[in-house]
């Protein structure tokens, strides 16, 4: 499922316009990003749940030279599927 279908979805089972299944969709998909960016952790309970988690640092290979390069650290967001997800799907 792709986020237009999403908002298809939403639209047909609230019975909304797409416009408005639109908004709804890109409001929480923004606070969302917007809690992430803020370090904050989410949790959809019989989802799974959302936080950023830090990668450290390695070195690597240039796939065209061979050289070996340095490859910095970085924040990456980072799911966990829930329990109930995990058993649903798993059937």
């Amino acid at each position: 499922m792709n986020k237009s279908q999403l908002i298809e979805a939403l639209a047909k089972a609230e019975n909304l316009t797409l416009k408005k299944a639109e908004m709804v969709v890109n409001a929480m998909f923004e606070n969302m990003a917007e809690a992430l960016v803020q370090k904050e952790r989410i949790e959809i309970r019989g989802f799974g749940s959302f936080k950023v988690k830090f990668y450290n640092g390695y070195k690597g290979r240039n796939p065209k030279t061979g050289d070996l390069i340095e490859v910095e650290g970085k924040k990456l967001p980072f799911f966990k599927v829930g329990k109930e997800m995990r058993e649903r799907v798993d059937r």
